[in-house]
């Protein structure tokens, strides 16, 4: 059976929209972690229950990951992204301006679920764009989450340096995203109907999986694998860049806010080109590519002499692990196309396994032995990466001129079925 087509003007918005979706999250997250400090002050949440919290959060995010596999099922993902992302505001409002720890910790839990909701909900949506495209453009969504990263980060340095109210800071912004989040949301493409689809109008990618609706965990299991490692590079800069360039470094404390900036600035920088190299060479390529710089950004951490090498390296992992992820849900979306709904919302989890396991490895690692030791060890864990590089390779994974114009007829299958 064929499916309907979808207009290129309709796709074009649909991209549009999604990117817009993706930029709200990361603000919205950034303006979170950024001001954690300030929330265990609000709330007189003690150095060893916030670890608690912060553990939570990740936690709930998996659990709303699993319940979206389900949900996908019964409802397409563009209406649990419409219905994900406002809640996942308001739990951010309702984070900075409500009276006591045990509602602090409700707010932070609903925002653990729900979020995690989103972060799946709106990766099988790129992934169904990206097959409707027939060229890579998951990078360019994820650019757009790197970029609301930035913008949130900076408010929240606003937020700070004027001494505003956590409801203050939070309150005008959320009243801009929700209506945004609800606006653009009338625009996501996916597809029409639930079910399987009866039929395909393409046969799978050479190597891909069965088109059926099943997911082997074997086939999934090297992509969840470098889904982990790259997270574990990622915590490990968002948590210990700045205590790493004052404290074994020797630089200022100004000077060790930047780090994290430079990082997510070089993340927004490469994710913005990526997908140009994605086409040109491939996404096994790329992610091998990937895995060497990030490699070599934490070899210069370890080894820096001064603070301005170890921001040099810094900009090495911004620049290398970049393009892991967004490549690690499409290529989930290759090897199952009959259903990557359920594959990306499994793969989802091991994003938060990541974040999880990068923070602790490191902080232990430095206390027991020496944090340019630790350094090494998210060194070594990302370039088995490039072990594990075949499984981006082994599908339709290289996009060539002929893919410029979008494919529509991948859009409007049912819910399992990109």
């Amino acid at each position: 059976m064929t499916a309907p087509r979808v207009p290129g003007a309709q796709l074009r918005h649909g991209r549009l929209s999604l990117a817009v979706s993706f930029f709200i999250q990361g603000a919205v997250f950034a303006l979170l972690v950024t001001r954690i400090p300030a929330i265990q002050d609000r709330y007189g949440i003690s150095d060893g229950l916030l670890p608690v919290f912060l553990a939570a959060v990740p936690v709930l995010a998996g659990v709303g990951s699993v319940a979206t596999e389900h949900l996908v099922k019964r409802v397409r993902p563009s209406v649990v992204l419409r219905s994900a992302q406002p809640v996942v505001c308001l739990a951010l409002l309702a984070a900075g301006s409500v009276g006591s720890m045990g509602q602090v910790a409700v707010a932070l839990a609903v925002f653990g679920l729900s979020v995690g909701a989103l972060d799946a909900s709106m990766n099988m949506l790129g992934v169904s764009l990206q097959r409707a495209y027939g060229r890579s453009i998951m990078l360019g969504f994820h650019a757009a989450y790197s970029l609301g990263g930035i913008v949130g980060a900076s408010l929240a340095w606003a937020g700070a340096h004027w001494q505003l109210s956590l409801a203050v800071l939070y309150g005008p912004v959320v009243a801009v995203v929700v209506p945004l989040a609800l606006v653009v949301g009338r625009w996501f493409v996916d597809r029409e109907g639930a079910g399987p689809a009866p039929g395909a109008d393409a046969p799978p990618a050479a190597g891909a999986a069965s088109s059926g609706g099943s997911v082997s965990m074997r086939l999934l299991w090297p992509l969840c694998m470098v889904m982990a490692i790259a997270y574990i590079g990622d915590s490990t800069v968002s948590n210990w860049s700045a205590k790493y360039l004052q404290d074994v470094l020797g630089s200022s404390e100004q000077l060790a806010t930047v780090p994290y900036n430079v990082y997510m600035v070089t993340t927004l920088l490469g994710r913005a080109v990526g997908d140009l190299g994605v086409r040109r060479f491939g996404a096994a390529a790329a992610v091998r590519t990937g895995a060497v710089v990030a490699a070599a950004g934490f070899a210069v951490v370890a080894g820096a002499p001064g603070a301005w090498a170890g921001m040099a390296g810094f900009t090495l992992l911004g620049l290398g692990l970049c393009v892991i992820v967004p490549q690690t849900f499409a290529a989930a979306g290759r090897l199952f196309p009959g259903a990557s709904d359920t594959a990306v919302a499994r793969l989802n989890i091991f994003n938060y396994v990541g974040f999880l396991v990068g923070s602790p490895l490191v902080g232990a690692l430095g206390d027991a032995w020496s944090y340019r030791g630790a350094m090494l060890v998210p060194m070594a864990l990302v370039l088995v990466a490039l072990v594990y590089a075949r499984s981006f390779g082994s599908q339709q994974a290289r996009y060539g001129d002929r893919h410029e114009r979008p494919c529509t007829a991948d859009v409007g299958r049912g819910s399992n079925e990109l």
